[in-house]
């Protein structure tokens, strides 16, 4: 695994594409992750060869204290538009061009896939697991000591580095006490979610709960199941309370 808070990088044996428009402009069938000494997520470099470096152009106004010290830096000139800063090369990785992705999701290169499969967000790092798994366990969902969720038939699902988040069915939601949101993220393990906010409680933020009502494969067991935050709702479990725990969401979900 590569250790934290240090450049490293490994190669990977997935296809891997990457689109803008009608247009191809990545198709690397041997990509290399990259773990950026300052970032937690990995990304792709690319031989220069598997690349439409044709579409690059020196950078106009070139970024600097980026991406390892890098000096190159491209500009992204395709139908007409050009996209600053969209790629460059790392002074430890020769041959090798990487490209903007999960700051600017959309903004450089619309659509990724590794084999036949989209991904969104960032490449998912093979040393982080998510797990979803069926339980028995009896949990109870409070805000202000008031039940809003009960089940005997969650769905645990355990991510490296996150609390472990308890997705229960919806039918052991009280769903008359929330109200769906136009809010949506996007995971990279999981897929894209849809929220809810309390109706009437301003005790805890908007956008409380969540589900996926299309996980990827991966994810399949919590299809429509719906989870809240931890961080800012009581959590009993087989008549344990648990700790609040204190996480990088933690910060947002307290000035929602």
């Amino acid at each position: 695994m590569p250790a934290s808070g240090t450049f490293n990088w490994e190669p990977s044996e997935r296809w891997v594409r990457g689109t803008r428009g009608d247009v191809t402009v990545v198709d690397s069938r041997n990509p290399v992750l990259v773990w950026e000494a300052s970032h937690p997520v990995p990304r792709y470099a690319f031989p220069e060869a598997e690349v439409r470096s044709d579409l690059l152009r020196p950078a106009a106004d070139p970024a600097t204290g980026v991406h390892e010290g890098s000096t190159v830096l491209y500009d992204l000139v395709i139908g007409g538009e050009t996209v600053a800063n969209a790629a460059w090369r790392y002074p430890a990785l020769p041959g090798h061009i990487a490209f903007e992705w999960f700051q600017h999701e959309g903004e450089v290169l619309e659509h990724w896939y590794e084999e036949e499969e989209e991904i969104f967000v960032h490449p998912r790092d093979p040393y982080k697991r998510v797990d979803p798994v069926p339980s028995s366990r009896h949990v109870r969902v409070e805000i202000d000591g008031r039940v809003v969720a009960e089940t005997r038939r969650p769905v645990l699902l355990f991510e490296t580095g996150l609390p472990t988040r308890y997705y229960l069915p919806p039918e052991d939601v009280n769903l008359e006490l929330f109200e769906p949101t136009a809010s949506s993220t996007r995971c990279p393990y999981k897929g894209v979610a849809s929220y809810w906010s309390a109706r009437e409680d301003g005790s805890v933020p908007a956008d409380v709960a969540w589900a996926y009502p299309d996980p990827i494969p991966a994810a399949e067991r919590i299809r429509d199941h719906i989870a809240f935050y931890n961080e800012v709702v009581d959590i009993v479990v087989d008549g344990v309370r648990l700790e609040r725990p204190v996480t990088f969401f933690s910060k947002r979900l307290s000035k929602a």
